[in-house]
């Protein structure tokens, strides 16, 4: 079975299919730091749609999801734009967690694992 990166970096891969599966890194909201949660979830998922074309699949093969976010505060509004994106005849599974982010002016983060 072959392995395929994608946006390779010297410390990570942004995405890594192997077989079927599409494994996605963490994506923050390089683009809009400081922004709102919303914003920043738009933003990340703009993201993950782009890095889930290039590894040929999209949002409706998603098989996992981790989400962190800074503070519970935001869990509404994190989840009104998750909610907005998400393909609801193939919702995947899906943690949602408190944490502190490596910077500070990232409110949120979010991990997909896809079928391909």
């Amino acid at each position: 079975m072959t392995i395929s990166r994608i946006d390779v970096g010297p410390r990570m891969s942004q995405a890594v299919v192997h077989g079927n599966t599409a494994y996605l890194a963490g994506v923050v909201a390089q683009d809009a730091p400081g922004a709102s949660i919303a914003d920043q979830t738009r933003s990340i998922l703009a993201r993950i749609d782009d890095l889930l074309a290039q590894a040929g699949t999209d949002r409706s093969k998603l098989l996992t999801a981790t989400i962190w976010i800074t503070d519970m505060r935001y869990f509404a509004e994190m989840n009104e734009v998750w909610d907005s994106w998400i393909d609801p005849a193939n919702p995947p599974c899906r943690a949602c967690v408190e944490a502190n982010l490596a910077a500070t002016h990232f409110n949120v983060e979010i991990m997909v694992v896809a079928a391909v």
